[in-house]
């Protein structure tokens, strides 16, 4: 197979979307403009940690590379890109745990 995941140029069928579901995809662009917005009680750099570490959770390495671009604009630190990643993973973790136990339920006894 020649063809790769995530491929830059990938980013680019996304336009495919906007014109086979126009309404849908304007309604995601609107929801994917929140992180970057400068209002509210939340200030830019907080909003882009959060998103950074929302998207190493939802494994959107498109996400990824949006966020630590515009975290860096607003002044987020790469120590501080390390820690809302390990943040997220420790917060995965803790979600993956927290389900075992509905795992051993569904499980049922022995």
């Amino acid at each position: 197979m020649s063809q790769k995941y995530y491929d830059a140029a990938d980013a680019g069928f996304r336009m495919e979307m906007s014109k086979l579901a126009p309404e849908d995809f304007k309604a995601w662009m609107g929801l994917n403009a929140i992180p970057g917005k400068d209002h509210g009680q939340i200030p830019p750099k907080v909003r882009e940690l959060i998103a950074i570490a929302v998207a190493h959770a939802t494994g959107c390495p498109y996400c990824i590379e949006s966020h630590v671009t515009k975290g860096k604009a607003v002044g987020v630190t790469k120590a501080e890109v390390a820690e809302a990643v390990l943040i997220s993973a420790a917060l995965c973790a803790g979600a993956a745990a927290a389900h075992g136990g509905l795992a051993m339920k569904f499980y049922g006894e022995e």
